[in-house]
């Protein structure tokens, strides 16, 4: 490859950010023979990939219907095919489980507001059925009872391990020799004629189409005549993890704010914490204990342990979903997916998929 990135006869895209959603967006575009070069300004899948719990959960994150919650659930629909496919290509494994979500209430008016949520979602194809306590003291013998008003189940909610799905990503990427520029940032771009024109930490370079797709730092790159990209912003949240026995928790389990899911290699996820901190890395130990705490009261056997692992991320926060053309067939946006970024993944992919093969199919 020449060092000003030509590909010879296929059209070349350019695709900034290396998480789920740029490596997702690579993968697709490669395997319709496009030349891609993904940049970042870290490792592949260093940021909010990594830090993400995985919830696959359209029951746990919209009450009300609306153009993120259609997208959501076509996306959750996807994901068994996604990941299977990625799997064979891949030849690796990605702990992917359908093993729905169980959300508790404690006292009798939230109990009410479920009910009236599970109404709700049901009309936009989220569904669920209400459980007794004594139906979660047989099925999931580890949730506190004591003063449990209700519970709903939600079958079709899932989890798939982040870290181990970008593993796969970043494998079959390789293989179709997608290029995997660590460490390169994108800085600026311009839009002149017929390509766009790059400007990275690892050098200049020319595309005939940019992807934005870095999450939270996706509007820091500056793109020369067109309109400045919407902005992004980092939104913080801690997470904690328990080492526990295999099983000790079979669904997600959500009360309130506080979620709790595990991994097939036996870490006990319980999170999140929403602090609008700007860019600070720091583990705060007091919002750790109360993420320990809130998942001690759902799972009392926690109380007797310590979490074995503490960290951030910063979720991709916009004022919208950005998803598509920005004032050019050569520069597309991926970001603002908020908490949803893992779940909405295979919808984006084929979305920006679709509209750079309409565009620059044409050129």
């Amino acid at each position: 490859m020449s060092p000003s990135g030509a590909y010879g006869n296929r059209k070349s895209v350019a695709i900034a950010g290396a998480g789920v959603i740029g490596m997702s967006i690579a993968w697709r575009l490669a395997q319709h023979g496009f030349s891609v070069a993904v940049f970042d300004k870290g490792s592949i899948g260093g940021e909010a990939s990594w830090a993400g719990a995985g919830m696959l959960a359209p029951g746990g994150e919209f009450d009300w219907l609306s153009e993120l919650a259609k997208l959501a659930i076509t996306s959750r629909r996807l994901y068994r095919d996604f990941v299977r496919e990625l799997e064979e290509a891949a030849q690796l494994t990605v702990d992917y489980q359908e093993c729905g979500a169980l959300e508790l209430a404690y006292w009798l008016p939230q109990w009410e507001s479920l009910l009236l949520k599970a109404k709700q979602q049901a009309g936009f194809g989220v569904s669920s059925r209400a459980l007794y306590a004594s139906d979660v003291a047989k099925f999931w013998p580890r949730v506190r009872i004591k003063g449990l008003a209700g519970a709903l189940f939600y079958p079709e909610d899932a989890i798939v391990n982040p870290r181990e799905l970008m593993g796969a990503l970043s494998t079959v990427c390789r293989n179709l020799k997608v290029e995997l520029l660590e460490n390169s940032s994108v800085t600026s771009a311009e839009i002149t004629g017929e390509r766009i024109t790059l400007n990275t930490a690892s050098g200049t370079r020319k595309f005939d189409a940019l992807v934005v797709a870095a999450g939270a730092w996706s509007s820091s790159i500056e793109v020369k005549n067109v309109p400045p990209l919407p902005p992004s912003r980092p939104v913080k949240g801690h997470l904690i993890g328990f080492q526990q026995p295999l099983q000790t928790c079979n669904t997600i389990i959500r009360h309130g704010h506080t979620y709790l899911l595990q991994r097939a290699n036996g870490l006990l996820i319980a999170g999140a914490s929403v602090e609008h901190a700007g860019w600070d890395r720091g583990i705060d130990r007091d919002i750790a204990a109360t993420l320990a705490k809130e998942a001690g009261f759902v799972l009392p056997h926690l109380e007797e342990t310590s979490p074995s692992e503490t960290w951030i991320g910063f979720r991709p926060g916009s004022d919208t979903l950005h998803l598509g053309s920005w004032y050019s067939s050569r520069l597309y946006l991926a970001y603002g997916h908020y908490r949803n970024g893992i779940l909405l993944a295979p919808l984006t992919a084929k979305t920006i998929q679709e509209k750079v093969i309409a565009s620059l199919r044409k050129q």
